[in-house]
């Protein structure tokens, strides 16, 4: 509650300038306002847990960017009104992630967090805006026709979409970096259909060189 309460007194407003893909948004059903990502995410709990296929992790760095950084483009994600698509790694992606960077494989969700923080808030910031894609809506029905499709990030990065077989399974997102490849997660596609704000889950952190 606490996180919700801190991110309902950010002004919505600090949007980045970014580039955009010839996609139409989808509208939030008519007679409601639309649903931001953040509410989403934090609707579904920001408390470290044992569950490693969830968003805890991004739900936290999201809440520590968008109060600890004053003007962040990462506020994009409050405001429901703002279509975009975010790819988000699961907290087992950034687990593998820090065993990756320190050869270490962390056991608990809060010593996974505590690791990305110390890399710093605006490394964290960077990382977080180059899983958002802003001006379209890109559902997985979407994705998978999209093969070879270069979408520029909120961050100022290109990812290319690469759909080895056409579901969700096998379409996979390249970030240059040379590492693992993100594939969309099956079990969390379209989050937050219907709103001009929709999240995939993805297996990977992506890192662009």
């Amino acid at each position: 509650m606490r996180h919700r309460r801190l991110l309902s007194c950010i002004a919505a407003g600090a949007v980045a300038a970014g580039s955009t893909v010839a996609l139409a948004p989808v509208a939030s059903a008519a007679g409601h306002a639309p649903t931001s990502l953040a509410e989403v995410l934090l609707a579904d709990g920001d408390d470290f847990d044992s569950d490693w296929n969830d968003f805890d992790i991004v739900t936290q760095a999201v809440v520590a960017v968008a109060t600890g950084v004053e003007g962040t483009p990462v506020t994009v994600l409050l405001d429901g009104d703002v279509a975009l698509t975010a790819f988000i790694p699961t907290d087992r992606a950034f687990r593998a992630l820090v065993q990756d960077l320190s050869g270490q494989k962390l056991d608990s969700e809060a010593d996974v967090f505590a690791a990305v923080a110390a890399l710093g808030l605006p490394a964290v910031e960077q990382v977080l805006l180059d899983h958002v894609v802003l001006g379209a809506t890109v559902t997985s029905a979407v994705a998978v026709t999209a093969d070879g499709a270069e979408l520029g990030t909120a961050g100022g990065d290109t990812l290319v979409v690469d759909v080895r077989r056409p579901n969700a399974r096998q379409t996979f997102l390249l970030d240059g970096a040379g590492a693992r490849d993100a594939h969309l997660s099956p079990s969390h596609l379209d989050i937050n259909l219907g709103n001009p704000q929709v999240a995939h889950g993805i297996s990977e952190v992506l890192l662009f060189p």
